[in-house]
């Protein structure tokens, strides 16, 4: 972990795992030049409880870099995936082909209504309350509530699913599969955030 700079505007950088004041920095953000924020932790312990899931960052920042040194820059439409899901090229991917069998391209992002509220990973795909939440190693007693809104969130996902179920067929695509799941879920409500019970 490098040190905190004598810069006035980077002693008031918040650890990104816990919120007390940050002093020092992940390296390998240093040398990927990846901002500060997000990247900042007030000590080694803390750094290591975050790595799962801050390391993500740096493939992120190395696939982007890819991507643009590709000059790929077409973002929408159609585009296949790369890299596990890490990133995507209107360019047909290249690799030792065996048969007739091609990857299909993946549509452009979906969109979600503005009344619906976004999980925290919803943006860049890293949680960022789940990894430190107490529910990590407690078990929760849920209310009575929080039980009624488990039940109908299921019964709106077993609805979905059947949604589903009902298009499959020879020949079609999971991006259609995709389309069907995303509007019945939009259908019947949004997507209830697993956080809010």
């Amino acid at each position: 972990m490098d040190g905190g700079s004598s810069e006035a505007g980077e002693s008031t950088s918040s650890c990104a795992r816990c919120g007390k004041p940050a002093h020092l920095q992940c390296p390998k953000c240093v040398a990927l030049k990846l901002p500060r924020e997000g990247a900042a932790f007030c000590s080694q312990d803390c750094f290591k409880e975050s790595w799962n899931s801050h390391k993500s960052v740096h493939l992120k920042a190395k696939v982007s870099s890819e991507t643009d040194a590709s000059g790929d820059e077409n973002t929408e439409g159609w585009l296949y995936c790369l890299r596990k899901g890490q990133s995507r090229t209107s360019k047909l991917p290249h690799f030792d082909w065996t048969g007739s069998l091609r990857p299909s391209p993946i549509s452009s992002k979906r969109s979600v209504p503005a009344h619906v509220e976004l999980p925290d990973w919803a943006i860049d795909g890293i949680p960022k309350i789940e990894p430190s939440s107490d529910l990590q190693h407690v078990v929760e007693i849920k209310t009575p509530e929080q039980i009624e809104r488990m039940r109908e969130t299921c019964r709106i996902a077993r609805e979905v699913l059947d949604a589903a179920a009902r298009i499959i067929r020879p020949g079609i695509t999971t991006d259609e599969i995709d389309r069907v799941v995303h509007e019945s879920t939009i259908a019947a409500g949004g997507y209830p955030s697993p956080l809010n019970y």
